[in-house]
């Protein structure tokens, strides 16, 4: 199927439109009819896909975090206290290890969503994706399998059960093995949302999370053992991934499969080029969002900072609401910009910002009201005089603080502009470090939320703005719609 067909077929573009215009040097007849075209029924189309694409993340989202809620009680009651705490542990270390792909799934969901009529270069972007990871992917599993006899991880994890011990170097092997062989089957998540078959990419995830969680209940009540039951936990993900890659490349999209042959080095440099930057990016983010446990645990003690650790969970779910809804706009806002749809981007991250204020700001006060009593019905009791209603006030504010400014940041990184944001992160890193550890020592715990939402004003909404103005003003340039309204 051509990839103007396959647009056809998705609702994205009318049967009778002419193909959207190569470049500024396209014949200026079919280029105004394209932008009719594209400016009237193309938006419409994409915005309904996009509101099914966010439901959909939701429900994914949902399922997946059920089902380790449902299979919880019975994987520790089966495994026992030892085998399962050695479990997480394990599992904790590999979730560390976000950074293994260099970035580069960012870096080709962004280079993707400009390719949408490429099929030739789209491969070629894929295959160089592919094969950048599977190095990595093969360096791990290598790293690992001559480390692992040498670390005593019984005695590192404190593990005093002689049978769990005996399973403690086949268990790291599993779970870090897995981990390493996803790193480059993920990438199939990033290549449909690029191709706005985020829908299709959540349903093959919700799958894998019911079809794991089956499993794993199926494995006990057989009475398999202990590693087979977390094997069935801990290769769910790069199974799902690897059947969704066999069936989307040789059944769906043949033209864009990956191949040897389609590995371009200057492409892989340029992925890998923009994979790093998303990478220190992402990093410096983190480590700018958490401190505060540290910093808490340093200055007031570890009983308040357990306190805040758990109140602050609470409006960690809003973060992830931003994070879903964000992830199905990306690839959206990326190829708009790329056919000139400025005017489609600016309406649309208007409506998100009114959509993050409004579902956040509803939740977030719902949460400085409830807030309390839920962490009481959660955890069993909590301290109101420790994390008093001011806290739980600042932490809403900072989240509404964070998701409007989102959308903003989503058209940069849509076409790799990253630069205002290293400038914004790095200005907020510095300030709201200082800003918080006077906060804490002058006002205590209330001082440190309110330290942050002073510090982010001051300088990642204006990297947020600034940034927005100069993407919508390149994509004019490059598209030949600049002028005194575009970055408006």
């Amino acid at each position: 199927m051509s990839p103007a067909a396959s647009r056809v077929e998705r609702g994205e573009l009318a049967p009778d439109a002419p193909a959207p215009p190569a470049g500024p040097g396209a014949p200026a007849a079919p280029r105004v009819r394209s932008r009719l075209r594209l400016g009237r029924a193309l938006p419409a189309g994409r915005g309904r896909a996009l509101s099914v694409d966010i439901a959909t993340s939701l429900v994914a989202k949902g399922i997946g975090l059920a089902a380790p809620l449902v299979i919880t009680p019975a994987c520790f009651r089966y495994l026992g206290d030892q085998r399962y705490g050695l479990w997480m542990a394990i599992t904790a270390l590999t979730g560390m290890a976000w950074f293994a792909d260099l970035g580069l799934g960012n870096g080709l969901l962004t280079r993707l969503s400009h390719l949408t009529d490429d099929a030739r270069q789209q491969a070629r972007e894929i295959s160089s994706a592919y094969a950048t990871l599977g190095v990595v992917a093969v360096a791990l599993l290598t790293g690992l399998v001559l480390i692992n006899p040498l670390v005593p991880w019984d005695r590192l994890f404190g593990v005093s059960d002689p049978t769990v011990a005996a399973e403690a170097s086949a268990l790291v092997l599993l779970c870090f093995g897995a981990f390493a062989v996803n790193v480059p089957l993920s990438l199939i998540q990033r290549i449909q949302y690029a191709r706005a078959q985020v829908t299709q990419s959540n349903a093959w995830q919700a799958a894998g999370a019911v079809v794991s969680m089956a499993a794993v209940l199926g494995a006990i009540a057989a009475g398999w053992g202990p590693l087979t039951v977390i094997a069935c936990t801990v290769l769910a993900v790069p199974v799902t991934n690897l059947l969704n890659t066999v069936v989307y490349f040789w059944l769906q999209e043949p033209a864009t499969r990956p191949g040897p042959g389609l590995v371009h080095r200057a492409t892989a440099v340029g992925l890998l080029r923009l994979g790093l930057q998303f990478f220190a990016l992402t990093a410096m983010s983190s480590i700018a969002l958490n401190v505060d446990n540290p910093m808490v645990a340093h200055i007031l003690g570890l009983t308040v900072a357990a306190h805040y650790a758990v109140v602050g969970k609470l409006f960690g779910v809003l973060s992830v609401f931003v994070g879903l809804v964000g992830m199905a706009v990306w690839p959206a806002n990326g190829t708009a910009l790329a056919r000139g749809e400025i005017a489609w981007v600016r309406r649309t991250t208007r409506r998100m910002v009114v959509l993050y204020g409004l579902v956040v700001g509803a939740v977030g006060l719902a949460l400085v009201v409830y807030g309390h009593r839920l962490v009481k019905l959660w955890v069993g009791r909590v301290d109101a005089a420790v994390v008093p209603v001011a806290v739980l006030a600042g932490l809403a504010l900072w989240s509404f603080l964070v998701a409007v400014a989102s959308p903003l940041l989503l058209v940069q990184n849509s076409i790799g502009l990253l630069r205002p944001q290293f400038v914004g992160w790095a200005a907020f890193l510095l300030l709201a470090t200082a800003l918080k550890i006077w906060g804490l020592r002058e006002f205590g715990i209330v001082g440190l939320p309110a330290a942050g939402c002073l510090a982010y004003l001051l300088t990642m909404w204006p990297a947020a703005v600034v940034g927005y103005r100069r993407a919508l003003a390149r994509s004019g340039r490059a598209t030949g719609q600049g002028g005194p309204g575009v970055a408006g």
